[in-house]
């Protein structure tokens, strides 16, 4: 019998915010050119991994309604272990905390820390890049957890620039419904001629998520938790949604507003971070296996 894993055997698996998503267009592929400044946050799931030796790779933890072969933790294991060429196989589990389908990047985080954390396990030795290439085929969001640093992104994904921002403190919510970034993407009054910005020149209140008009438009439960939030604190819809968040200098006053939301939602007070928790845990493994 597989025991569970210890607590010290966990690997962070951190949320993100589009603090701003402009669309600025499409390529030859139909892929969505956008311009987006992912604030990484210190809230998230956790990963655990058993290396074993018969090259089977099995996922402990069952997401419901999704078959092992499509989550995108099996993938990148299946990716990394066939671009390698490593003949180990593992066990793994997720500690789920994060909503699914919330725009706050659960999935492509779990795929980012199990490229990281297989990578040093296996001793596959691939590059950042590398890793990073793997997880640009899994979802536009994957490459910015495997570098593991708040950045503002363009293109399709690929293009980073690492920054740091001032420390804030976010109440994000998630309204409990799911928003189809499929839908959203496909719709034909997305806006998609949005002009591009030098990430120099950021300021909140001079960029917008150009998603979310077209959410609140299609789910209600979005539009008027948006209203609600914005009594309080500038607020804006991450990604393709569900989930919203508020801004806030304090955690006092994040968690204050917390306390009076809708008791249909879900919400989280989490501190801005400039560098992700999974590349700390991945040197401080390195350093006690040196």
């Amino acid at each position: 019998m597989i025991q569970s894993p210890l607590p010290q055997h966990w690997w962070p698996s951190p949320a993100k915010l589009n603090l701003f998503l402009h669309i600025n267009g499409q390529n030859e592929k139909g892929y969505h050119l956008l311009q987006t400044l992912f604030q990484l946050v210190d809230i998230g799931d956790q990963l655990a991994f058993e290396v074993t030796d018969d090259g089977a790779i099995s996922i402990k933890s069952e997401l419901e309604g999704v078959a092992q072969e499509d989550n995108l933790i099996y993938k990148a294991a299946k990716q990394l272990q066939q671009l390698s060429g490593s003949t180990l196989g593992c066990n793994i589990w997720l500690d789920k905390q994060l909503p699914m389908g919330g725009g706050i990047g659960g999935g492509s985080s779990n795929a980012a820390t199990t490229l990281v954390a297989l990578n040093a396990l296996w001793k596959t030795k691939l590059s950042e890049s590398q890793l990073a290439d793997i997880g640009l085929t899994l979802g536009a969001d994957v490459p910015i957890f495997i570098y593991g640093k708040t950045a503002f992104a363009e293109g399709v994904g690929e293009k980073i620039t690492a920054t740091e921002l001032p420390s804030k403190f976010y109440l994000i919510v998630f309204p409990n419904c799911h928003v189809s970034t499929a839908e959203i993407f496909a719709a034909d009054d997305l806006i998609r001629n949005s002009a591009k910005i030098a990430w120099q020149d950021y300021e909140f209140t001079k960029t917008r998520n150009d998603c979310q008009k077209l959410v609140c438009d299609r789910y209600p439960k979005v539009a008027n938790l948006l209203r609600q939030l914005l009594e309080y604190a500038p607020s804006r819809m991450t990604g393709t949604g569900a989930c919203l968040f508020s801004v806030f200098d304090t955690f006092e006053q994040a968690e204050q507003v917390k306390r009076i939301l809708p008791e249909d939602c879900q919400a989280f007070v989490a501190k801005g971070i400039n560098t992700s928790p999974l590349h700390e845990y991945l040197a401080i493994l390195q350093l006690t296996s040196a």
